[in-house]
């Protein structure tokens, strides 16, 4: 029997304001070619199915859309709902979506009752571990008191090893939790309780396989547990990430074979660094004109309209900061301000973060100051004088 273990498709998922279901609707084409490639039986999805609790109709179209696809390629599909997901809403209609072969996972209840898929070596039992927030679950699970995830996946376990005790058949565990030993990527939602959000491989134990999901970067925690990642890259962080699924074989004795499959890019990510006027300019830049774009400006002084300008070279740019070069001395903050005035200060904050300033700006640190500490200014000349000043300098 062939699996194809993925998770973590965080449909309806926007990248620093940009919709990203285009790219996301690419993705699970890509996916439903491999199932059809690989003549697949089943295609396991670990979880955060969608990116909130309450998708938007675009993104539950676009689900639907892929399922259809995945199931026209020839595989039957078991889904479990993630931290992402709404139990409720990911699994309406689930006895009735069984009949046509989507297996839908995100109850407490149904934990201990596997989705049994046959072979020519017999029968495998696919069994599906929702998302289990600790503080509700424990109550469904009979755990009296918990400090994190692992006394709850321990009790799911523990049903889902007695169920499979009392059958002949190999064993797959699908779950959406953060296992020892595994990386994140930083574009992961925290599932941390108190502190303790981490459960050890060998919660798993008795399992041929356990496809995990949670993790957006594919990896191995032991030869049988492991990560899919996510279909896409959802943070610069994940920019060097290959996105992958696992093709798993079993045979009569548990897992025969582990494959990574490599999912085609659908749009590479790049962060840029220069000036202005580089990153317009130069060819350096030209292989991630049609990318995904991060900038950071290294201009003396903050340019204009920055985004617009890059956007005109680089369109899917999405980000922009200015990280002026420094010019400080390196010694610390109190020794900086030592023995200066306070216009002094200020004059030098701005210079810090903005560039020098002007002289008409300056007279008006200095008035503002004079207000603040209640000296009179002399027959309203320092005031006029300030408003003169800055009418010249901004004209």
């Amino acid at each position: 029997m062939r699996i194809v273990h993925t998770s973590d498709w965080h449909l309806g998922r926007t990248f620093h304001g940009v919709d990203l279901l285009a790219d996301q609707r690419r993705a699970l084409s890509h996916l439903a070619e491999l199932v059809a490639a690989e003549s697949a039986d089943a295609v396991i999805v670990a979880g955060d199915v969608y990116d909130r609790s309450v998708p938007s109709a675009d993104a539950v179209r676009a689900y639907d859309e892929g399922l259809a696809e995945i199931a026209a390629a020839g595989a039957r599909i078991i889904v479990t709902s993630g931290n992402h997901d709404s139990p409720t809403r990911l699994g309406a209609g689930s006895a009735f979506a069984a009949a046509g072969g989507l297996h839908l996972r995100t109850s407490i209840e149904g934990i201990a009752e596997p989705i049994v898929l046959s072979d020519e070596h017999g029968e495998v039992a696919v069994y599906g571990i929702p998302y289990l927030e600790p503080d509700t679950a424990r109550r469904h699970l009979g755990v009296e008191e918990v400090c994190g995830h692992t006394a709850v996946l321990d009790a799911a376990m523990t049903r889902i090893r007695a169920d499979l005790a009392s059958r002949q058949a190999r064993s797959i565990v699908v779950a959406h939790a953060f296992v020892s030993g595994a990386a994140a990527s930083g574009s992961e939602r925290s599932i941390s309780v108190g502190g303790v959000e981490t459960v050890p491989a060998e919660t798993f134990s008795g399992a041929d396989y356990v496809a995990l999901g949670h993790l957006h970067s594919p990896q191995r925690v032991t030869d049988t547990v492991r990560y899919s990642g996510s279909l896409l890259p959802y943070s610069f962080g994940e920019r060097t990430h290959r996105k992958a699924v696992w093709v798993v074989d079993l045979d009569a004795d548990g897992v025969g074979d582990i494959r990574k499959h490599e999912l085609p890019v659908v749009r590479e990510l790049s962060s840029l660094r220069g000036t202005l006027d580089e990153l317009l300019t130069s060819e350096q830049f030209a292989g991630a004109e049609d990318h995904y774009v991060e900038v950071t400006l290294t201009d003396a002084v903050r340019p204009l309209d920055a985004m617009r300008r890059l956007r005109e070279r680089f369109p899917c740019a999405v980000h922009v900061q200015w990280d002026r070069p420094h010019t400080g001395s390196g010694v610390d903050y109190r020794s900086r301000v030592r023995g200066r005035s306070d216009a002094e200060i200020i004059n030098s904050f701005i210079e810090d973060v903005r560039d020098t300033p002007t002289k008409g700006e300056r007279v008006l640190i200095e008035r503002a100051l004079r207000a603040v500490v209640g000296e009179p200014e002399a027959d309203g000349e320092l005031a006029l004088f300030a408003l003169d000043a800055f009418v010249a300098e901004t004209a």
